[in-house]
């Protein structure tokens, strides 16, 4: 275990908001999780690629950092793993694919740690880990006990789950079930990928969604962001007829439930305000969806962009956007 106090934040969120943290505290095994008693109960962080603080920190920031891979189980056609939640997520993927297993290929070089993951449901490129999930281990504070959750307890949804919503601010996850494929499909009905085919390797679908992520996405070491800003709008059919009337070339994507799925960094560049800035903090000019900080943005600054772009949609196109990102502080 280790204690840190009166801290800059900066290290602990890609998006590097000059604000302070009052103590970190870092925790390395279930054992030492277990032996720690917080008076108040502390904001879990994973590797803060999609937490921004708005504000200097009061209350104690919390990182489980244990990290292991197990396989479980293992034949002709799958294999299944248990991951400890201290991992890092394009790490991990990187090895599977290493192993030719199939169902994370898509999600590469998405940034942040294993516990995070089910958090938002990540997802990227027509999968998500919901895909592939079997159970997520959940360590309650109330109870100071494990609980597995099976997929279905975990309420999977569009960048959703019961960790944001019944169990948020109750524990952290400790550890992910996976469940891989030895033969697979490969999903490749999205742009950047239609070079790709039903016979290309898991390593061509790794590399080829690595490509594209890095052509669009700046590297938050060299440009502070924390990825897509905005969750994509899940809209009635009626909304996305009446956008498609106006704009017929607007991407699009059907849901199951009849929904239709749109393309939030479309809506944002269509407004003109893809390469905008106020202050320090800009629209990427590759990709409307990222949200940057030039150097010395502050949370003022931030959220007034926010704002204009939530805005400026919701008077051209009738959709309101909602973060992907955590905002701390607010």
């Amino acid at each position: 275990m280790r204690l840190l106090q009166q801290l800059s934040a900066k290290p602990y969120s890609t998006f590097a908001l000059d604000t302070q943290l009052a103590e970190l505290v870092e925790l390395d095994s279930l054992a030492e999780l277990m032996a720690y008693q917080p008076a108040v109960v502390p904001i879990v962080l994973g590797e803060g690629s999609n937490s921004i603080f708005l504000s200097d920190q009061t209350q104690t920031i919390l990182r489980y950092l244990a990290k292991s891979r197990t396989v479980l189980a293992e034949d002709e056609k799958q294999v299944q793993l248990h991951i400890e939640a201290g991992d890092n997520w394009h790490q991990l993927v990187s090895w599977t694919v290493t192993q030719s297993w199939w169902g994370l290929e898509n999600l590469s070089l998405i940034p942040g740690s294993v516990g995070a993951a089910p958090v938002q449901n990540i997802g990227a490129y027509g999968a998500e880990l919901a895909d592939c999930c079997d159970y997520v281990d959940f360590f309650h504070w109330q109870s100071r006990e494990v609980q597995r959750l099976s997929k279905s307890d975990c309420g999977f949804g569009y960048r959703d789950s019961i960790f944001k919503t019944g169990l948020a601010g109750c524990g952290l996850i400790v550890a992910v079930g996976l469940t891989l494929k030895k033969q697979g499909q490969p999903k490749v009905g999205y742009k950047g990928l239609e070079h790709l085919n039903q016979h290309s390797s898991v390593t061509e679908v790794a590399e080829a969604v690595i490509a594209v992520r890095q052509s669009k996405l700046p590297d938050p070491a060299v440009l502070p962001n924390c990825g897509s800003f905005f969750k994509n709008p899940v809209v009635k059919h009626a909304v996305f007829e009446a956008i498609q009337q106006s704009y017929p070339a607007m991407p699009f994507y059907p849901q199951a439930n009849g929904l239709v799925k749109l393309a939030a960094g479309w809506l944002i560049e269509h407004t003109g305000l893809k390469g905008q800035r106020i202050g320090d903090v800009g629209c990427y000019e590759k990709q409307a969806l990222v949200l940057v900080n030039f150097g010395q943005g502050t949370a003022s600054e931030l959220q007034k962009m926010v704002a204009l772009i939530q805005q400026k949609v919701l008077a051209q196109f009738k959709v309101q956007l909602e973060p992907e990102v955590r905002l701390l502080g607010l």
